[in-house]
């Protein structure tokens, strides 16, 4: 029998400098703006919510790795206004917020998102990633994918260097997975592809300030993000996510640690997948042995050149922390639903082996 593939985006995209304001074609009477203290400080999230909407509320309290408490609490005031658009402003953190807070009310409420970091595309995705007991608990449905992803370019020009790094190398854990994901297909392959290859070769011109290039990866972002969220992920994620409920180390931050030792142990069954991803990257080789080095030299230079640590010790992890809470770990990795569209079966084992290998020395 034939295996059918399939994909699907119900989320419109509209990127470019000023896009944001393209938002006031919906004709919204009540905006609800949900995001963190540093846009509503800086004046931004006031100044989108009066341009958008006749009446609105702002909900600022949002913080990183969002948990479930927050989320009820923004659900709540969320229902008490009754409002026809929701708008997520932020990174992961504040899509994620907003994204769980529509899908508890019940209620058919349209959702816009403006990402103002180049890394989750939560923008165009099925996922949000709520926090409970030091736990990050992943949300899949249809329900949380946003109707609007709008890819504002003047939003990114004073982005710090360290989420920069950060970010950007979600992205490039987004493309890898994707590409060796169980679901994947040409089309998710395809983005995938150029979503790596564009934020590989961009990412350093942008570290290192060049603002002409934000846009390009903002839109590489998406397109990995378009790609994940039909093929699936990975234990590269799995892991990750599990870590940073435990040691709340910034998320991109602990792909970047452990993406070269995945790539290294999902190789053996995705060779084929990251050689071609490698090649358009201008990392390939003659042989899919030397492509599978050159893509893991690469990942690491330039972890280095984004001067993002190698270890989890490097990060602050204490080796004796994570022998301390290992079986834990592990435990919720192996739970994670990513985990289960990585191309090699994930098994206590294989999880223990790869934090031994990013541990690094105290």
């Amino acid at each position: 029998m034939v295996s059918l593939q399939t994909f699907a985006c119900g989320t419109k995209i509209i990127a470019g400098p000023g896009a944001r304001w393209s938002l006031k074609d919906q004709g919204a009477k009540r905006v609800f703006l949900v995001t963190d203290s540093f846009f509503s400080e800086k004046g931004t999230a006031l100044e989108i919510a009066q341009a958008l909407g006749e009446t609105y509320e702002i909900f600022d309290q949002v913080i990183p790795d969002p948990t479930a408490e927050l989320v009820a609490r923004g659900t709540a005031r969320l229902k008490a206004f009754h409002p026809d658009l929701v708008v997520a402003l932020g990174g992961g953190s504040p899509m994620d917020t907003a994204k769980a807070m529509v899908y508890f009310s019940g209620e058919q409420i349209p959702l816009a998102a403006i990402p103002t970091t180049s890394g989750s595309g939560a923008e165009v995705t099925d996922f949000a990633i709520v926090t409970h007991d030091e736990v990050k608990h992943p949300l899949v449905s249809e329900r949380l994918r946003p109707q609007w992803a709008i890819l504002d370019s003047e939003l990114l020009a004073e982005l710090p260097r360290s989420l920069i790094a950060d970010a950007g190398f979600d992205v490039l854990a987004h493309a890898l997975e994707a590409v060796a994901g169980r679901n994947a297909s040409p089309i998710t392959d395809a983005l995938a592809r150029d979503a790596f290859r564009t934020a590989y070769s961009l990412l350093p011109a942008s570290y290192g300030g060049d603002p002409s290039v934000r846009l390009a990866i903002h839109q590489a972002a998406t397109m990995a993000a378009m790609a994940f969220s039909q093929a699936g992920l990975g234990i590269c994620h799995a892991l990750a996510h599990s870590l940073g409920g435990q040691f709340h180390v910034p998320h991109g931050r602990l792909n970047a640690i452990l993406l070269p030792t995945v790539v290294s142990y999902n190789g053996v069954a995705a060779g084929a997948a990251y050689t071609a991803l490698a090649r358009q990257a201008g990392l390939g080789g003659s042989a899919e042995a030397i492509a599978l080095r050159n893509l893991k030299n690469g990942l690491v230079r330039l972890r280095g050149e984004l001067r993002l640590p190698a270890t989890l010790a490097e990060a602050g992890v204490a080796p004796r922390d994570l022998q301390r809470n290992l079986g834990t770990i592990v435990e919720a990795a192996l739970a994670d639903p990513c985990g289960k569209t990585n191309p090699v079966e994930p098994t206590r084992g294989l999880l223990e082996e790869i934090l031994k290998e990013v541990a690094g020395r105290g």
